[in-house]
């Protein structure tokens, strides 16, 4: 099986248009999409980065950024150091937000889009389409689903249960139902604790069963891939961010230059 061909855009720029193909396309902007997005964009990648929720891109579990140590050369551990000696105490998670969204947006290559994703689909054309909520259908030669604990997310907080995979960011159902069709998904939980006047709360969610995966590919389509804690497994933001540098060399591997 031949790996995923990119064309870099010339200028090194996406400029989205009725009909444009990237070279790939990211399904959730939290750690893992955000970090892939922005080094397949310094590398010469036209990337789609799409979220739900601009203003959630790159959220974290927690309030702030005390204790967090980012992998060094993400763009993560670039914001965090930027920032460090402007704050007294540890880093706000916000104002965290707000420079690394600025980062994104100043880095040429990536083509910022809030939008729902509600389906996946490759065709004999060797291009992945994404269905979206909105209408519009988006298309990439490869496409690299990061949506963390959203894919049916159940936020549990006490007696109260929302349709969500963090406070207040609403899940992805109709991608879910979608992907259950051609791939099997089993349950999984992740623990946020209370931290700095946030409450405690627990998520569950879906991901692809262990079976469904050869490597960060999802075994029954030819060019969509799967990164971050939307993946089964034990999940920290560094092997998070890591799996997301890893992921980067293998999809680089098949540009053509």
């Amino acid at each position: 099986m031949s790996g995923p061909q990119f064309y870099p855009a010339k200028p090194q720029r996406s400029q989205p248009q009725p009909g444009h193909v990237y070279d790939v396309a990211v399904v959730g902007a939290g750690l893992a999409g955000t970090e892939l997005a922005w080094r397949l964009a310094r590398a010469g990648v036209d990337v789609l980065l799409v979220s739900q929720a601009l203003d959630h891109l790159g959220n974290l579990y927690q309030p702030t950024l005390d204790g967090v140590v980012f992998p060094a050369g993400s763009v993560f551990a670039l914001v965090a150091g930027r920032i460090a000696p402007e704050v007294e105490g540890p880093v706000d998670g916000w104002a965290f937000h707000r420079h690394l969204k600025a980062e994104i947006e100043g880095t040429p290559g990536i083509h910022l889009l809030q939008s729902t994703v509600t389906e996946v689909d490759e065709g004999e054309d060797g291009l992945v389409t994404l269905s979206t909520w909105e209408g519009p259908k988006l298309q990439a030669r490869s496409g690299v689903l990061a949506v963390g604990a959203f894919l049916k997310g159940r936020l549990l907080m006490g007696d109260s249960v929302e349709e969500a995979g963090r406070l207040s960011e609403v899940a992805y159902d109709f991608l879910a139902d979608d992907l259950s069709r051609a791939v099997l998904l089993v349950g999984d939980e992740q623990e946020a604790p209370a931290a700095d006047g946030a409450p405690a709360y627990s998520v569950r969610f879906l991901t692809p069963a262990r079976s469904e995966l050869n490597g960060f590919r999802l075994g029954r389509f030819d060019r969509v891939y799967a990164v971050g804690r939307c993946t089964p497994g034990e999940h920290t933001y560094a092997s998070v961010l890591a799996d997301a540098a890893k992921l980067t060399d293998e999809l680089l591997a098949g540009v053509k230059l």
